[in-house]
């Protein structure tokens, strides 16, 4: 009888260790979701086509959603990241121009705008993203909002604005490589204002570019994604 009782604890405990172990294992699940979700928020691994949506953090459009329809290389900057830079923006985002290279799902413009800024132009090569940029800017009434569906270098040779940007976001898809060539063109294509802000958003591998004449003000990184914050001089 003793030794029947002695085994029945012994499967007990067993029993208990695998219980524990499995809410320990969902646990741990559960926190790396919401980890991933605040940095690359609500893609739809199963259906990559189907719309999505993340929300405004602060301003006149606060906690409204803006819709998107995930495509490769489409990564929009979560909420914990862009909390984080328009942080560092408060200070300049009232009445600033902006320009978003890469626009994407719009989240930066509609932020930006959200917050104060003057006006906000979007460049967005992918037409079907482009087009969802123009529904949301209809559903917003964001009639500040300026979308352009052409590629950024392409944009930035063949046009000019003649007072410049004060604030310009600068997250191109990570493997395109396009970091110093877009630079290159913002730095000598009379695109900034004195002091103007660059945001740029990058691998966690790579190091912030170091352009001449810019002053890292900024840097700081979040899962893969290394981001920073830098000024024009001059």
């Amino acid at each position: 009888m003793a030794s029947e009782i002695v085994a029945l604890g012994q499967e007990t405990s067993v029993a208990y260790k695998l219980l524990c172990v499995g809410l320990l294992i969902s646990s741990v699940s559960y926190h790396l979701t919401a980890i991933q979700g605040s940095i690359y928020p609500l893609v739809n691994r199963t259906n990559p086509k189907s719309t999505q949506s993340l929300r405004i953090i602060a301003g006149k459009w606060r906690s409204r959603q803006l819709e998107f329809t995930p495509i490769e290389g489409l990564r929009p900057t979560g909420d914990r990241i862009r909390e984080t830079l328009f942080n560092w923006l408060m200070p300049y985002i009232e009445g600033a121009r902006c320009i978003d290279l890469f626009a994407g799902s719009g989240a930066l413009c509609f932020e930006a705008l959200s917050r104060g800024a003057k006006s906000c132009l979007a460049i967005e090569n992918d037409p079907g993203t482009a087009t969802q940029l123009k529904a949301n800017k209809a559903k917003f009434c964001a009639q500040d909002l300026t979308v352009v569906c052409t590629n950024s270098q392409t944009y930035l040779h063949n046009s000019h604005e003649g007072d410049g940007f004060h604030i310009v976001f600068l997250d191109p898809p990570f493997q395109a490589g396009l970091y110093s060539e877009v630079i290159q063109s913002l730095c000598s294509g009379g695109w900034l204002t004195a002091g103007a802000l660059i945001y740029c958003e990058l691998p966690i591998a790579e190091p912030c570019p170091k352009p001449q004449h810019w002053q890292l003000l900024k840097e700081k990184t979040a899962g893969n994604v290394r981001y920073c914050l830098y000024q024009a001089n001059g």
